[in-house]
């Protein structure tokens, strides 16, 4: 397998696919690193998104993808588009010989996650899947105190994610939102990061068995249950609505261990509300300071961009690669096995 060489002694030259409503947290990021990225080109179907771009960023705009990368000498391509595209347009980046960051989820389908890793691997090209949550502070104090042994033995986790998604929401655009195709429902789409913290900070999930419902006029699930028992004995449950009434109301993580009691919660994880163990330690005093804090805009794009940095320049690991990626879209498919079979479902999914 060829290695693309480590970047020193020029910035990176970056491309963007899909210029919609999450482009912008990566337009904000990069500009924000512009000592180490050049925006060079980006692309979209839509010309009026295209436009706007071009005129803010006076960059080279293509309607098409394969143009892109054929025209434009590109070290690495941003895959904003809805997640059902992300498959093929990760793969025509890898075979063109540039690196992938690509939304989450990295993929709808697990062989299409599967065969992404693999089409990066069998090219040489690095595969970064964003999940920006991890690097909140608050979640990175969570996992300390996880990482420490804090909690003894844990013996139940809840996440709850009652947000709103009105049916405007998904009528809106070309129709993607709500589609098994390209989209996904409130697990795979709002509520990603959330399962991704589940394993990221518990550990392996053994047993998932779920039911989903649908109340809006979608092809997908907008609310869902989750049962859970990881291989470290723990219990869990996940709770997930975009039918709450009249706004998002809670995104939340318990946990609760012999030793410690800890609910991070507010509309988004971003509140501490609960912070508990039967040994202090120094840095507990962090948790009015960053409950302050987190008032303001969580800048979790930027600092995800800074890793990506540090991974091409030959500093770091990634925090997030492609086999990192799988884990949380191993889980979501599980779930969705689970409600569709009605059954319990175990992991891994391949051995």
């Amino acid at each position: 397998m060829k290695v693309l060489p480590i970047i020193k002694n020029r910035k990176i030259k970056i491309g963007i696919v899909g210029c919609g409503r999450i482009s912008k947290n990566h337009f904000e990021a990069i500009v924000g690193h512009h000592k180490d990225f050049e925006i060079v080109a980006a692309c979209d179907p839509v010309s009026e998104m295209l436009s706007a771009v071009k005129k803010t960023y006076k960059i080279n705009c293509y309607t098409d993808l394969e143009e892109m990368l054929t025209s434009e000498s590109l070290d690495i391509v941003s895959i904003c588009t809805p997640s059902g595209f992300h498959p093929h347009q990760a793969s025509l980046c890898a075979k063109n010989g540039v690196s992938v960051v690509t939304e989450k989820p990295m993929a709808t389908r697990w062989r299409d996650g599967v065969q992404m890793v693999k089409t990066c691997d069998e090219n040489g090209v690095r595969l970064f899947v964003v999940k920006q949550t991890r690097m909140n502070p608050v979640i990175q104090l969570l996992k300390q105190a996880l990482s420490e042994g804090r909690f003894g033995k844990i013996h139940l986790v809840q996440a709850n994610v009652f947000w709103t998604r009105p049916q405007s929401y998904y009528d809106h655009g070309t129709g993607w939102r709500g589609t098994w195709e390209f989209d996904g429902g409130a697990l795979m789409n709002q509520a990603s990061h959330y399962v991704d913290l589940l394993d990221w900070l518990i550990g392996p999930v053994e047993k998932v068995q779920s039911l989903m419902s649908t109340f809006r006029n979608i092809e997908v699930e907008d609310t869902g249950v989750l049962n859970l028992k990881w291989r470290n004995g723990a219990l869990g449950s996940m709770s997930v609505t975009m039918c709450t009434y009249p706004k998002n109301f809670e995104g939340s993580i318990t946990v609760l261990g012999e030793t410690g009691t800890v609910k991070i919660g507010g509309t988004a994880l971003n509140k501490i509300e609960e912070w508990n163990f039967n040994k202090k330690c120094s840095y507990d005093r962090k948790v009015n300071s960053l409950n302050k804090s987190m008032g303001n805009k969580f800048q979790g794009h930027s600092m995800y961009y800074k890793n990506v940095i540090n991974v091409i320049r030959g500093k770091a690991k990634p925090e997030t690669d492609g086999r990192e990626g799988l884990r949380s879209l191993e889980l979501l498919i599980a779930a969705y096995t689970s409600s569709r079979d009605g059954k319990l479902v175990s992991l891994p999914l391949e051995l």
